[in-house]
């Protein structure tokens, strides 16, 4: 459906780009900026809300959605991690009139949008793009130029670019079309990001091409159209600038991959969730006057129409009717056939009806009776009763079980909710309400459902209770079924159900608990979250089924293994506390000792922290190769890359002069690499002492003794765990240093710690798929890969240690891709010779070079490749000429046909070569966690970690001799491939010593 001028509107707010203009013509046109009288800082809120009215007063939209970043790290700066690098930090008075801003809009009932791993714009992006498909005039409100990329007058998409001042007497937004983009820019929407590429963003830290301006790459794109074009006819064009683009073309495709907005974020609402509804009055009110804004309090009426409301006398006047009845009714738009994530799906219909919950509230003993009455009649499997605690925290050590709530049917008051701890209304005994559920929540012989079930396990089992009978994980069947969707059951709810079930952050007041609320509103909450569940199971389960291979993952693997997590987060690791102290101690002497020869070496003192000091002394004092860098807006790149590229180039100048007999020459190289060197090792070690040897102390429990991390089962693209709070997945291992770290985790007292280590996993299961001749037999054989494979590159028998060195880091590198460049940083060869390993390497290896690009082909054919236990990962593709080969048979794609818009698609087709190894490898050392936790528990022994390719152990002394054979056997027949796999068990005093 294609926008005409009488269509919709709907308004995008860069959110970020409006605040921050606010602050800027707020706080720092004033000392200090606009504050109330107690001192509370409104620059940011005032500024954004007038601007945010005067638009909404000029365009009069029906729709509105605003977009912040949050804050964390994105694609981008996994891609490249100087990304926005050198910008100023925050403003200290900035974040809490942002989150006053935040509370506003949340009062005003305009919805706020952000998602992880990506930006605002990428946001804005995608809705736009969506807005117009659905027929809907989009109007982006924002002061940042990346945006004009989006403007298409034929989808009727437009930016409304704020002034450059801000305050009083600013003019209203400019509409920006096509002539307007092309009049300021000199260019068309659609060469923003060629424009980007070629002469880059400072502001963003995208270097673009090295010497090409904004004039040039003006001048280009006007003549050949893009930057795809323009390297397509380098032949015509001639001196410096032809140079400057044959030198810098990697940049610039990068710089193009940077700048482009990514325009199909999964975004989980419909456009129906961004139309005005007018403003919550009871909360706006406080607000208004909290930060004195004494201004839009008078205009609350005008405010209120802006929005789509009533006005507060029509809505005083309407139905006030309270909730009396213990069992009120609650009720939730559903549309059975609305789907919120396509907009075909979404217009093909619009109708909703409503469906009414009324959840049950066991408030006494004998309702508590009828209830478990109840519950022991549903024993099918198919139809198994979903569960939900609510609680006071996150920690379930430290949470209060507040309430319970289950659902048993899909009629509306087939739910209950058991009220145990509110501050206020009715509740029942703790110990009468676990007594009486007891035999059911231990027993397997009553099928359960719930929504993330290490949770309310790890909560009930702090309560007392071993949970049992759990058939089905609403959270860990989404993931299954594509790990890259979310998996919140009100996402969840969303999708499957058309369902919109309230989020805890709307329903609990800031600075309360959930047990502050009345008895009522929780009942309804919780009864929803369970009748949400409940109705997933058969949604879920049908999508699982059309996949057997996934509803086997399911079944046998990750469901499995969330008890195994449970008991792991419960039981913790213990922590050596005096010795990571005295390991401070130490660390600060290595520290001082390395700032004094770095200042000897350089002849001065300098802050080692400052990476403009640091540019200075290198480039300009020591007259270091700036080639090596990049430029910043501050002078010099310094960041690790740059070190590692400086002391590489200097190692080997230093070996070629001491072949010279150039002893003065030597002697200053030798100085130069010695204030390299010892940057990058007081780097390496003020980051080791701060996140892990300072940090770890503060997070040892005081009942356990023990840091308890979070294992994460839903959360990485490729099957792996993850681990936070803290993660102890990222435990450094290289240096001795780093090493030293594993010493401080420790066993229970006179216990050993175990470590159990897959070797070369991922090489194994490369050649098990690629069923590589050379692999195969060398594994069988159980000879030294590393060392053959230098063999083959060298093209002689006996190797070196060197050698081998090297063939490590290509077999290894092969399976993420490792392009010549990043060999030859790693190796620290010269690019050429990297480049003949490579080509060398894929003809030895010529089955594994196959099958890496077979599942490129299968990535793009089918969409996804999979693991060898069918986990799926699947893949979207940006450019329309990958887009347009899905579904066509992956055999007949020719990859060398394919050229890339970008590097985003080259990226991508990098992770698919490497995501059935990936995949493969935690597939199978989860199968292998779960059958440890069976031969555990006929031992003093437990599971405490999962690091990648690692299992860590506190096992009895009297135990290990007996145990070590089967922990062995049990992981190396996790499943059966074409090679052996092999483990490495140790035992130790601590970590390290298992090492």
């Amino acid at each position: 459906m294609s926008p005409t001028p009488t269509s919709p509107k709907i308004l995008l707010i860069d959110g970020h780009s409006l605040a921050f203009r606010a602050y800027f013509a707020y706080a720092k046109g004033r000392e200090g900026g606009l504050r109330t009288k107690t001192g509370i800082p409104t620059s940011v809120s005032y500024g954004f809300l007038k601007a945010l009215l005067d638009t909404l007063e000029a365009e009069r939209p029906e729709h509105v959605m605003i977009a912040f970043d949050l804050g964390g790290p994105t694609y981008r700066h996994e891609a490249d991690e100087t990304y926005k690098a050198g910008r100023p930090e925050t403003p200290e008075d900035f974040i809490p009139d942002l989150k006053n801003l935040q509370e506003l809009l949340a009062a005003l009932q305009l919805p706020i949008v952000t998602a992880p791993g990506y930006e605002a714009d990428d946001v804005i992006g995608t809705i736009a793009r969506r807005a117009s498909a659905e027929g809907f005039r989009v109007k982006i409100l924002s002061g940042d130029r990346d945006l004009f990329q989006l403007v298409d007058p034929q989808q009727h998409i437009t930016v409304l670019y704020l002034s450059t001042t801000f305050g009083k007497g600013t003019p209203p937004p400019k509409e920006f079309g096509l002539e307007q983009v092309k009049q300021k820019m000199g260019i068309l929407p659609s060469q923003v990001v060629d424009y980007k590429a070629l002469c880059g963003d400072p502001s963003d830290n995208i270097p673009g091409v090295k010497g090409i301006g904004d004039k040039t790459a003006v001048q280009l794109l006007n003549t050949y159209g893009s930057l795809e074009h323009v390297y397509a006819s380098l032949d015509q064009i001639k001196g410096a600038v032809r140079k400057r683009l044959e030198e810098g073309k990697e940049s610039a495709l990068h710089s193009q991959y940077m700048a482009q907005i990514h325009l199909d974020v999964p975004v989980i609402l419909s456009l129906d969730d961004f139309k005005l509804k007018g403003f919550d009055v009871e909360a706006l009110a406080p607000l208004l006057e909290k930060l004195e804004f004494r201004q839009f309090a008078s205009r609350i009426n005008h405010i209120q129409q802006l929005l789509g409301g009533k006005l507060m006398e029509e809505e005083s006047s309407s139905d006030d009717s309270t909730r009396t009845d213990s069992n009120q009714a609650v009720e939730f738009d559903v549309d059975d056939d609305l789907d919120f994530f396509t907009a075909e799906e979404t217009e093909a219909s619009q109708r909703a009806t409503t469906a009414t919950i009324l959840p049950q509230i066991v408030d006494s003993p004998e309702k508590l009776t009828a209830l478990v009455n109840t519950l022991v009649t549903h024993k099918d499997t198919s139809n198994p009763v979903a569960w939900d605690t609510e609680t006071t925290a996150l920690e379930p050590r430290d949470a209060e079980l507040v309430g319970i709530g289950c659902c048993w049917g899909t009629g509306r008051s087939d739910m209950a909710y058991i009220p145990i701890n509110h501050r206020e209304g009715t509740n029942l005994d703790k110990g009468l309400v676990l007594d009486a559920l007891r035999p059911i929540l231990e027993s397997a012989d009553y099928p359960k459902v719930l929504q993330n079930a290490k949770f309310d396990r790890l909560v009930l089992r702090c309560q007392g209770i071993t949970l049992r009978g759990v058939v089905f994980d609403t959270m860990l069947a989404s993931y299954v079924l594509n790990p890259e969707n979310s998996h919140n059951l009100g996402d969840l709810g969303l999708k499957y159900l058309n369902l919109l079930s309230q989020s805890y952050e709307n329903l609990v007041p800031k600075g309360k608990t959930i047990a502050d609320l009345d008895v009522q509103s929780v009942a309804n909450y919780c009864g929803m979250d369970a009748y949400v569940a409940f109705q997933l199971v058969p949604k879920l389960r049908s999508e699982l089924q059309a996949i057997p291979h996934l509803y086997e993952l399911l079944l046998d693997i990750e469901q499995p293994l969330e008890p195994v997590l449970a008991e792991m987060e419960y039981t913790g690791i213990r922590v050596d506390r005096t010795y990571l102290q005295q390991f401070s101690k130490r660390l600060e002497q290595d520290l001082h000792t390395i700032e004094q020869q770095a200042y000897e070496a350089a002849g001065d003192k300098f802050s080692l922290g400052s990476p403009k000091q640091l540019a200075e002394l290198l480039f300009e004092k020591l007259g270091l190769d700036r080639k090596l860098s990049r430029k910043t807006k501050t002078g010099y790149s310094t960041d690790a890359a740059t070190l590692e590229k400086l002391q590489n180039r200097l190692e080997a100048e230093i070996e070629t002069l001491k072949q010279s007999n150039q002893s003065d020459a030597l002697t200053e190289k030798q100085r130069q690499y010695t204030v390299v060197s010892s940057v990058i090792e007081h780097r390496t070690l003020s980051k080791l002492k701060s996140t892990y040897v300072d940090a770890l102390p503060n997070l040892i429990r005081s009942d356990t003794q023990r840091v308890h991390t979070d294992f994460n089962q839903a959360i990485t693209t490729t099957g792996r765990l993850s681990s936070s709070n803290p993660n102890l997945q990222n435990i450094p291992i290289r240096t001795a240093f780093s090493r030293q770290i594993r010493a401080a985790f420790i066993p229970e007292p006179n216990w050993l710690i175990v470590a159990a280590d897959y070797s070369q996993i991922e090489l194994r299961i490369l050649a098990h798929l690629s069923q590589e001749p050379v692999l195969l037999e060398t594994y069988k054989n159980n000879q030294d890969i590393h060392a053959l494979t230098a063999r083959l590159l060298f093209q002689k028998d006996e190797i070196t240690p060197e050698e081998r060195r090297l063939a490590k880091v290509i077999n290894f590198g092969v399976i993420y891709g490792m392009g010549a460049q990043r060999f030859a940083r790693e190796s620290g060869s010269s690019t050429s010779e990297a480049k003949v390993f490579i080509e060398r390497f894929n003809q030895e290896y010529s089955n594994v070079f196959a099958y890496l690009q077979q599942m490129q082909r299968e990535a793009i054919g089918n969409g996804y490749v999979t693991t060898i236990k069918g986990r799926r990962r699947y893949f979207n593709f940006a450019s329309n000429n990958l887009k347009s080969l899905r579904g066509k048979n992956p055999n007949d794609i020719d990859l060398s046909k394919i050229k890339f818009r970008d590097q985003y698609d080259a990226q991508l087709l990098r992770a698919a070569a490497n995501a059935p190894i990936q995949g493969s490898s935690a597939d199978i050392i989860k199968i292998a966690m779960v059958k440890l936790h069976e031969l555990l528990k006929s031992y003093r022994a437990h599971l405490l970690l999962q690091v990648h390719d690692e299992l860590v152990f506190e096992v009895h002394p009297e135990d290990w001799q007996q145990l070590q054979p089967h922990i062995k056997d049990t992981m190396e027949s996790a499943v059966d491939l074409s090679v052996p796999l092999k483990v490495e068990v140790r035992a130790g005093e601590n970590w390290m010593e298992a090492k």
